[in-house]
């Protein structure tokens, strides 16, 4: 005979007088459970009076849960969205770890509402077990169904990083850490990046020595002990993305100089967390390959976001094993950005070839990690590279520097009084980084040119964020951008003028069409596979659970 509302009631009146003798009551608590098999209304006082006495009855636990999970799966949103809003009242002792699984399962609900209700159980009994919850979530991201395990990281991504350190205390940090290493070592590329994001937001790990933790599981991600088929894009895919997840772990510490003032700088070679294995292998394996590389996305500029990614690491390079080697794979890469001139004719203009183009936003990226690099090795144009190739450099780095300055100029006339809404148009915005690129070349050209070579100045990338430092100058162009009188009278020509050949228009410099900070994110997981990391998931889809 079927539970009516009235019996659900009644019994739960005798459970709600008999106080310290519910124990007694048993018959009373198992017509309760019946109600699940009721009608909808039936249901919904069922699934709020289940939990209620639930402790009450320990021996009647199985039931009790199996019986509000059947409410979890009915048809009725509205009765699953209570029967989830309740499910906390079960995670008692022993019972966290499983009603953190069910829970876990119940993430690949589309119901936007439900699905909420889900997350909102979840962190309320984070705050009961931190431990024993994420012990559910990890044994659902290590086991479940693709559907399942992609939301629990993803929630792992998003929530971890909002609970308080009185929850995520560090033996449960150490635990996160632990079981992210044990899913790292089958995951998708998009998995990594969320995963990668979890790690970096633990507590116990912003140290050096965590940092350096993080930064070997990415080199053993990264394939760093294979070479580069430049070729495969699901490679070099990798390589990037797992290069962008390093680079926010590499530092130099800041010191007090010798006067007293503070310096970004190397103090202590075990105190950082270098960056010397992916440049190492950017140096060896892509810089040579560069032209030949695979782009994942079609509209990629990959040899840019390549160099990009080699200057940003090159400042946090540590102690070099193959440093003279590396150093010349990356000065013959920068030597084919920088053209020679065009052939003069008899009346000493300029043939009618066509004027080279002016690569500059690859080669602020080549100067500014040679110039880095160059700075473990200062005498390396001097007595590693010989006299003629040297006196080449020096000719393309001179109509570097000529071509530089005539764009440099008009770029100040183009934006000269432009303040406020009038540099945040499209066109100026580019003038703007173009600007940038262009002036950050001037003063490594300049570096270059002193004899013996100079490494000593500094400069911020074009794509990189405005410093502290420079806030004040963020509504206007600094005086270097858009030149002072004491800037242009800096400017010199690096050889006397008499050698200089006409340049009747100005070279025209070549930049990616996604100026500005670099923003790729891998699209859909790794295609390729391989027996561990980054591998192609196979569905391990698997019934109810519970």
């Amino acid at each position: 005979m079927a539970v009516t509302i009235e019996d659900l009631y009644r019994n739960y009146g005798v459970l709600a007088d008999a106080k310290d003798n519910l124990s007694q009551h048993k018959d009373a608590y198992q017509v309760i459970l019946a109600g699940v098999k009721g009608g909808p209304k039936e249901k919904r006082l069922a699934a709020q009076f289940i939990p209620k006495f639930f402790n009450s009855f320990p021996e009647l636990a199985d039931a009790a849960i199996n019986a509000q999970l059947d409410l979890c799966e009915d048809e009725d949103v509205s009765i699953r969205r209570q029967a989830i809003k309740e499910l906390p009242r079960f995670a008692t002792g022993e019972n966290i770890f499983r009603v953190a699984d069910i829970l876990t399962q119940l993430l690949q609900t589309d119901d936007t509402a439900e699905f909420n209700q889900v997350n909102v159980a979840l962190i309320s009994i984070f705050k009961m077990d931190a431990k024993g919850t994420l012990g559910g979530l990890f044994s659902q991201i290590l086991q479940g169904e693709d559907i399942v395990r992609e939301r629990a990281i993803k929630f792992l991504s998003t929530k971890l990083k909002t609970l308080p350190e009185d929850i995520m205390t560090k033996e449960v940090e150490e635990y996160v850490f632990a079981e992210t290493k044990k899913v790292l070592e089958d995951v998708t590329g998009e998995e990594f990046v969320l995963l990668m994001r979890v790690a970096s937001g633990l507590r116990v790990l912003q140290t050096v020595n965590g940092r350096q933790q993080l930064v070997e599981l990415v080199v053993e991600q990264a394939d760093l002990d294979q070479a580069l088929n430049p070729a495969d894009p699901d490679a070099v895919d990798r390589l990037l993305q797992c290069t962008r997840q390093a680079l926010p772990l590499f530092s130099l510490f800041t010191c007090e100089s010798g006067d007293g003032s503070l310096q970004q700088i190397s103090c202590s070679e075990q105190k950082n967390v270098h960056s010397t294995r992916f440049v190492t292998y950017f140096c060896e394996h892509v810089l040579p390959n560069l032209s030949t590389l695979t782009s994942p996305v079609a509209e990629l500029d990959i040899q840019l976001e390549v160099l990009k990614l080699m200057a940003e690491m090159s400042p946090y390079c540590g102690d070099m094993e193959k440093l003279e080697a590396n150093l010349t794979i990356l000065f013959t890469k920068l030597l084919e950005f920088m053209p020679l001139p065009p052939e003069e004719v008899e009346n000493g203009e300029n043939s009618a070839s066509e004027e080279p183009k002016l690569q500059f936003s690859y080669v602020e990226c080549l100067l500014f990690s040679f110039h880095q690099l160059g700075k473990k090795l200062p005498d390396f144009l001097l007595d590693k590279v010989d006299g003629e190739r040297l006196k080449d450099f020096k000719i393309r780095l001179q109509y570097f520097a000529r071509g530089l300055q005539v764009y440099i100029r008009q770029l100040r006339v183009a934006l000269q009084g432009k303040t406020g809404d009038a540099l945040k148009t499209e066109e100026n915005k580019i003038k703007v980084v173009a600007l940038k690129i262009t002036n950050n070349i001037n003063i490594l050209i300049k570096d270059l040119f002193h004899n013996p070579p100079s490494f000593k100045s500094t400069v911020t990338l074009s794509w990189k964020p405005v410093q502290k430092t420079e806030a004040v100058a963020a509504k206007r162009l600094s005086s270097e951008e858009m030149g002072s009188g004491a800037a242009t009278k800096k400017q010199i020509t690096p050889l006397p003028r008499r050698d200089a050949r006409q340049i009747y228009n100005p070279p025209s410099g070549k930049y990616s069409s996604s100026i500005g900070n670099f923003n790729y994110e891998q699209r859909g997981g790794f295609r390729g596979g391989r027996g561990r990391g980054f591998g192609a998931r196979g569905n391990r889809s698997r019934g109810r659970i519970y």
